[in-house]
């Protein structure tokens, strides 16, 4: 290929092949990388699918019904990864109204984003739980029945579509048969209020009531076990579970913030940053 290029005598040229080359090695790469995400969310289906299977084998998707949802949307954020970038590979052309939906639902990456986003409301969830039964134990007995942990489960699912829906909907469009996500907004100030909107309140304040949280029940755990040392086994015993489950959670929260943390930086660029052509309602 370089000495197809040097072979080339006007500057026009060079410029046309140069801009191949580019487009060429930009297509692979991008392949290569879509190619990758697949065997990454297959991995993560299969991780996922055996953590559910350990829990309902032992029964402990009763016990912890929370942390159950949150691997039930973890893989359905897997799968949903691997068929939102499978479609993408088949690179197809959306015409009617099959390439409309197709549009919104898949190539805009709602679904996906929609167990995300429920995923990270759910941690949420269970860190509140956790923080109420553990600071607050005594009034958790009261207000923390079956029933409300079915309400707070179903509202990860029904937040999480809600907030990632209304937005490509209102700002996504088929154009010449190409998908373009969240690409058509009314003003560069919607976009970017809600680029701070979301930065706020899926990274600013999740990270702040993990803290908090966290923090307290570390603190509340160590002083009943130095209370409880003195008593039964048992009690022992109980504390040292719940410590555990806070570890686990812990090191979760954490690896939360160490992996969205650039994500959630670049979207935050990327939303006060705007195309001119795209500053339109469409």
């Amino acid at each position: 290929m370089l000495e197809e290029v040097t072979q080339v005598p006007t500057t026009g040229n060079y410029s046309s092949i140069n801009v191949a080359l580019s487009s060429s090695t930009s297509r692979d790469a991008a392949f290569y990388f879509q190619c990758a995400v697949i065997v990454v969310g297959w991995a993560g289906a299969a991780a996922n699918s055996l953590v559910l299977y350990a829990m309902v084998t032992s029964e402990q998707h009763k016990k912890q019904l929370l942390i159950f949802i949150q691997n039930v949307l973890d893989l359905a954020s897997c799968l949903f990864l691997v068929l939102t970038y499978s479609m993408k590979l088949c690179n197809i052309y959306l015409t009617g109204t099959l390439g409309y939906w197709l549009c919104m639902m898949i190539l805009s990456e709602n679904v996906m984003w929609w167990t995300i986003v429920g995923s990270t409301i759910n941690l949420v969830s269970i860190t509140v739980e956790r923080y109420v039964r553990v600071v607050h134990h005594v009034w958790s007995k009261k207000w923390l029945r079956n029933w409300v942990l079915y309400l707070v489960a179903a509202f990860a699912w029904i937040g999480g579509f809600i907030v990632n829906a209304v937005p490509i909907f209102l700002t996504s469009a088929v154009n010449n048969g190409i998908c373009y996500s969240v690409a058509f907004w009314p003003s560069p100030e919607a976009k970017l209020a809600y680029g701070i909107w979301y930065f706020l309140s899926f990274y600013v304040i999740v990270l702040s009531l993990f803290i908090f949280c966290y923090g307290r029940i570390l603190l509340t755990i160590r002083r009943q076990m130095s209370v409880m040392a003195r008593y039964s086994s048992a009690q022992k015993k109980s504390n040292q579970i719940q410590m555990n489950v806070v570890k686990t959670m812990i090191f979760v929260s954490a690896f939360f913030a160490i992996t969205w943390t650039p994500l959630d930086v670049y979207y935050l660029d990327v939303y006060h940053y705007l195309d001119p052509w795209m500053s339109i309602t469409c």
